[in-house]
């Protein structure tokens, strides 16, 4: 865990170093590897752009191995728009020796016109197989309408989902469906109108 945000952090630093340059030169690239002390390689590289309209993106990624089968990659990116939208997104993934892997990922964004979104979650591979994930996503609109999206799922247990959603006109929706080997796929949902009289969803 210390190594994964360790490494997070040193391409976070690596981003903030590259952006600037960017925006001098309208390009740069670095990039580079080393064996590192736990007998494995650290490598890792940044890029980032600026365009004529005022437009950026920068983004870095890597990977750190320990000579004994693990081994740690992350990699995160960020984005501005020249009309004010910007968009941020991170992610980590470990792979042990024994199998087991385990990811993490997530995402940030904000129009211009004030809509906002977010994403975030993972999921873990144990050694004997078994896994088990989850992600919860929510999304505002400048017109007032919102989502909120979770699922999550784990081997024996299936996935199951949850939407709740709301329309700029007041309307909302809750769902929830689930899905699990040899029992088929189970939906439930409820429309209602601005007023919380129940209204057909299909209208």
């Amino acid at each position: 865990m210390k190594k994964t945000l360790l490494f997070s952090a040193m391409l976070l630093t690596a981003m903030n170093f590259a952006m600037p340059s960017a925006q001098a030169a309208g390009r740069v690239k670095a990039r580079g590897a080393h064996a590192n002390a736990e007998g494995g390689v650290t490598a890792g590289g940044a890029s980032a752009v600026r365009g004529q309209n005022g437009g950026s993106a920068a983004g870095a990624r890597g990977v750190v191995t320990d000579g004994h089968g693990n081994a740690t990659a992350a990699s995160g990116g960020v984005a501005r728009g020249p009309n004010g939208g910007v968009a941020a997104r991170a992610g980590t993934t470990s792979a042990g020796s024994d199998g087991s892997v385990a990811h993490q990922s997530g995402f940030a964004a904000r129009g211009a016109n004030g809509g906002t979104a977010t994403s975030q979650g993972g999921f873990t591979r144990n050694a004997d197989g078994t896994a088990s994930g989850a992600r919860n996503t929510t999304a505002h609109g400048a017109n007032g309408s919102s989502y909120t999206g979770s699922t999550t799922g784990s081997t024996g247990n299936g996935v199951d989902h949850h939407t709740d959603a709301t329309g700029a006109n007041g309307t909302h929706y809750v769902g929830d469906t689930s899905a699990q080997k040899g029992q088929g796929v189970n939906h439930t949902g409820t429309c209602t109108n601005a007023a919380g009289d129940v209204i057909d969803c299909h209208q």
